[in-house]
């Protein structure tokens, strides 16, 4: 049972992408609170009913206390409750912005999609 002012967060991500599962692992060793993996190439019952309507493949979700996020909006708060060092602070400086985040999650989802080919692993 979780104290009543402990994050809950559930985060469906591709977990043959190495940058997808390169991000979660960030996320969950620096978030305080209870973060829940979730690989779409899974069988959890989750990813059915987090994914609904959403197309995996162009985007990961994340649950926080019962709200939806996708895509861009996903990362941008995984990034913001998260205290990312690097690569991933800059990602943070760029994801702070939505219009920033629009016009950088595409970029980085093209960057998926063929990193996904070159390993030689299928689309969701």
């Amino acid at each position: 049972m979780r104290n009543e002012g402990t994050l809950m967060i559930e985060i469906v991500y591709d977990g043959e992408c190495p940058f997808c599962a390169d991000f979660t692992r960030m996320v969950a060793l620096r978030r305080t609170g209870e973060v829940d993996l979730i690989d779409a190439r899974g069988t959890d019952p989750r990813i059915a009913e987090l994914g609904a309507g959403l197309d995996l493949n162009r985007g990961m979700v994340v649950r926080q206390n019962g709200d939806i996020y996708y895509g861009a909006d996903a990362m941008a708060l995984l990034l913001m409750l998260s205290q990312p060092s690097g690569a991933w602070g800059i990602a943070r400086w760029v994801f702070a912005n939505p219009a920033r985040a629009r016009l950088a999650y595409p970029v980085l989802r093209t960057g998926r999609g063929m990193v996904l080919r070159v390993l030689g692993r299928q689309p969701l």
